[in-house]
């Protein structure tokens, strides 16, 4: 079971480091793609037969269609690899595994060819994020202005509609899905321009539009409406809670395999907990 972990990732190299360290697996690589508003140099020393750097980096803005664009040219140089993989593996550098890598390989091997992702009915069962489409948000774009424009393009212009009769399904933007998968998505938005723009103009778009292209492709199937996450957004916050040891019970209790978000500041003794737990686990198995 070969896996691609692709790392969306802006700061904090040790703590990138110490992410890439705990999913270390014969059978896995690393796609890195820092933001290009950041510096690369830090993150370089990294880099190795089994580690690699995107080459076509983006400037991520949070909500933007930047972090879609920032996925997609991940996709393509995973593909032009011509590695064989099995699964593809969206995490942010923020993310930590659960489980041990053993663990992690083996669950993805007793369940090929799926598509675990956050695939809520926009319509019915997440309709809160519904304004992220109907109206025109200018988010991705960067001149003076520009939401004095937004809001008056929206007191006058009709409600947006999906392109092609897609029918909206997400949540999170994080994912594990086949490479059979990626190479969809990657010919549907090169044969569809008119959804990338769509998008272009929707907020949060990271977090819709991967599974709604699956979503409304042959592979529906193939979705798993489970992103295999444990993310608290009990905090209420633009931004889920950041964990603490106070949190280990739940996440051990959570049942996934990974884990958002944590950060060396807040995190640490909680990082070593979890790696005693996977190290146990290797022990034993």
């Amino acid at each position: 079971m070969k896996i691609a972990h692709l790392i969306l990732t802006h700061a904090n190299p040790t703590q990138l480091k110490r992410l890439i360290e705990s999913l270390v697996h014969p059978e896995a690589d690393f796609y890195i793609h820092v933001d290009l508003k950041a510096a690369i140099e830090p993150f370089l020393p990294l880099a190795n037969n089994q580690v690699f750097f995107v080459q076509n980096r983006v400037k991520v803005y949070w909500g933007a269609y930047s972090i879609v664009q920032a996925t997609v040219n991940s996709f393509k140089q995973i593909l032009s690899s011509h590695r064989k993989y099995d699964y593809v593996n969206l995490m942010s550098g923020q993310d930590y595994a659960l489980k041990s890598t053993e663990a992690i390989h083996a669950f993805f091997a007793q369940n090929p060819d799926k598509a675990f992702m956050d695939a809520l009915l926009i319509n019915s069962e997440w309709q809160e994020a519904l304004p992220k489409l109907t109206k025109y948000h200018f988010v991705n774009y960067h001149f003076k202005g520009r939401y004095v424009v937004e809001k008056i393009v929206n007191l006058f212009a009709p409600l947006r509609k999906m392109p092609n009769n897609l029918i909206p399904v997400g949540r999170t933007q994080w994912f594990s899905m086949s490479l059979k998968h990626v190479e969809y998505i990657v010919e549907y938005l090169e044969e569809n321009q008119n959804v990338r723009r769509f998008f272009e103009m929707t907020w949060g778009c990271d977090e819709i539009i991967f599974q709604t292209i699956l979503y409304n492709s042959q592979y529906r199937k193939d979705i798993v409406n489970d992103s295999l996450r444990y993310i608290d957004w009990s905090e209420g916050n633009a931004s889920p809670k950041t964990f603490t040891i106070v949190d280990f019970p739940a996440l051990m209790e959570s049942g996934k395999l990974f884990a958002r978000k944590f950060s060396l500041k807040d995190s640490a003794e909680l990082l070593d907990e979890l790696d005693k737990v996977k190290y146990n686990y290797k022990e034993v198995h």
